[in-house]
């Protein structure tokens, strides 16, 4: 018996010890933060053992186990009607909020998920849960689109899935179709798919068919750029939950198909060091001690190599594009831009590419609402049902969709 007591109290005290991590109080719902994060990590670590087993890539193997537990039929309701369909080529999940007599055009809104360019879909419960209350909520047609995810393909193949799908949807035939008004159209997404709104949002403002069919852009803490892996939200939060700086810069490598010994390297800026001549007619564009508030660089100090590995940036030059990295985007491109809102949040190494975005945005005269969560780790907009439900979920999600009901 009293081994069994000593085991069982062992057992306990390894469990708590994986779950727990040392988390700002400030953070929302602390403990369930740590218990959602060690599962990511427990999946993460048997995805690893598959890839080293040899039986599967782990990017697909981590998906596999997140869309495994999480996916969602197309299942409509009597205010939101669900389909499955594809546009161009392209698989997307559409949902239709209910007519209105007093309303009978929509608005539209294009959605991408996050997820790094590798994981989830829009038919897990998470992204089919929110585009159904934008949907509700906002009387709109919500197209989530379903892009392909690395390793199957790599940069700029989901662009160009988001590209050919919005071009489909804003076809008058097809906008007629979804009773669509064509004056009220947004583009949006959280994460890598907030990466991928915003260079479709560059890529169309700079199409003189295509600069007018977007009323507004909204970006959920979106990934902006790869130059700089020590901004303050980099350095402040380099361990936090769901996305640590080492995983970030892991996804931004397997992006672009490059080579994971740059990992370390790029972790210290190695890659755009003063040698790098590539990197120096960017660097002021995200030039953070100017672009950021003292209340947000505090006493954090850039970290600027003076000799770095050029070979980075030569292998894999996609680093230094504006399409995979819209933060760099010149001023005259930024010029053109819609109406935008971006989210971040306090604990999120994300944090500072928005708000940055929002500085140049403003800069350029864009009209933008930065809307920050001091409370907000990144992912949280998606956590809002049990058991994975967070208070600063339910917030964001009311924020962000009443700004696109003011503004669409």
């Amino acid at each position: 018996m009293r081994s069994s007591c000593v085991l069982l109290t062992a057992l306990v005290a390894l469990v708590a010890y994986y779950i727990y991590i040392p988390l700002p109080s400030s953070v929302s719902d602390p403990w369930k933060l740590m218990l959602l994060d060690a599962t990511f990590r427990s999946a993460q670590q048997v995805s690893n053992l598959i890839h080293s087993l040899g039986l599967s890539h782990h990017l697909l193997a981590l998906n596999f186990i997140i869309i495994s537990f999480g996916k969602k039929s197309a299942w409509s309701s009597a205010q939101v009607k669900v389909t499955d369909t594809d546009f161009d080529g392209v698989e997307v999940r559409v949902f239709e909020g209910s007519p209105k007599p007093e309303e009978p055009l929509k608005r539209g809104i294009i959605y991408i998920h996050g997820g790094g360019w590798a994981l989830a879909s829009p038919k897990i419960r998470y992204y089919d849960e929110l585009c159904t209350a934008m949907a509700e909520e906002l009387n709109a047609v919500i197209v989530s689109i379903e892009y392909r995810l690395v390793p199957k393909v790599y940069f700029p193949a989901q662009i160009h899935d988001v590209v050919h799908a919005t071009k489909y949807f804003l076809q008058p035939e097809v906008l007629h179709k979804y009773s669509v008004d064509p004056d009220r159209i947004g583009i949006s997404g959280d994460s890598a798919g907030g990466n991928l709104a915003a260079a479709v949002g560059q890529q169309f403002s700079q199409d003189a068919n295509l600069k007018d069919k977007l009323k507004v852009q909204a970006l959920v803490y979106p990934v902006l750029q790869a130059l700089d892996f020590n901004t303050p939200s980099y350095q402040q939060n380099v361990n936090m939950p769901i996305l640590p700086r080492y995983v970030m810069v892991k996804y931004w490598v397997d992006y672009f198909q490059g080579n994971h010994d740059f990992v370390q390297a790029m972790i210290v800026n190695n890659h755009t060091s003063l040698d790098v001549e590539e990197a120096v007619a960017l660097r002021a564009r995200l030039n953070w001690t100017s672009l950021l508030p003292a209340s947000i660089t505090k006493d954090y100090r850039p970290v600027i190599q003076t000799t770095g590995n050029a070979r980075i940036v030569r292998e894999i030059p996609q680093l230094l594009d504006a399409r995979a990295a819209p933060l760099i985007a010149e001023q005259e491109v930024l010029r053109h831009l819609p109406k935008t809102y971006i989210l971040t949040c306090e604990y999120d190494v994300l944090r500072d590419d928005g708000i940055m975005y929002a500085k140049r945005l403003e800069s350029a005269g864009v009209e933008v609402t930065l809307d920050h969560y001091e409370d907000g780790f990144h992912g949280c907009m998606i956590f809002t049902s049990w058991p994975t439900n967070f208070s600063v979920g339910i917030r964001t999600r009311n924020s962000y969709i009443k700004w696109l009901d003011q503004n669409l």
